[in-house]
């Protein structure tokens, strides 16, 4: 059984809330033999009621959703769905990503085959080549920011990796840095 880590922002989480994301986010673990901490935050702002799941698998997967209605059980019963509907259109390349196994391609037994769909390779439409110049996190933003783009590829100055800064749908911004 996954863990869930459920977080409020200006909503109080009630037992009967907690167990109602449990029993519906849980569903997606079907899926998979091993999942990692399911993480939920459930956040009421300006009448809006939104649900962000992330739900981590083996080998570096990462499932999120988010959906936002004008009722907390909506919006959750609508994440799911988009957790599961992300799942099978991406059913055959996770079960080529897990060969050796974790990846329960018979939990879709009882689903309608879209078999043109999943077998469907990303499509690359454009490509971009760019200089990726040297500069610090404040420039990059302020640079994405006059190019009206919601993310910027960047040189770190001290470290000479490459970093996107990007924005967030709450305003804010965020760093993407390598990882060893």
């Amino acid at each position: 059984m996954a863990t869930f880590t459920v977080r409020g922002k200006n909503i109080e989480i009630t037992p009967s809330l907690r167990e109602y994301v449990e029993k519906r986010v849980g569903k997606v673990t079907k899926y998979f033999d091993h999942v990692g901490d399911i993480t939920v935050l459930l956040t009421v702002s300006k009448g809006r009621h939104i649900v962000e799941v992330t739900v981590p698998v083996q080998g570096g997967v990462l499932l999120r959703g988010e959906e936002a209605t004008m009722d907390m059980y909506t919006s959750i019963d609508l994440v799911v769905e988009k957790l599961e509907r992300q799942i099978h259109k991406q059913k055959t390349k996770l079960a080529r990503r897990f060969r050796s196994g974790g990846f329960k391609a018979e939990a879709f037994a009882s689903a309608p085959e879209k078999q043109a769909e999943d077998d469907e390779e990303y499509k690359i439409v454009k490509t971009k080549r760019f200089v990726v110049k040297p500069m610090d996190v404040q420039e990059a933003i302020m640079q994405m920011n006059l190019l009206n783009h919601n993310f910027f590829v960047f040189r770190d100055a001290e470290t000479e990796e490459v970093n996107v800064v990007y924005r967030r749908t709450d305003g804010n911004y965020g760093l993407i840095e390598p990882g060893n």
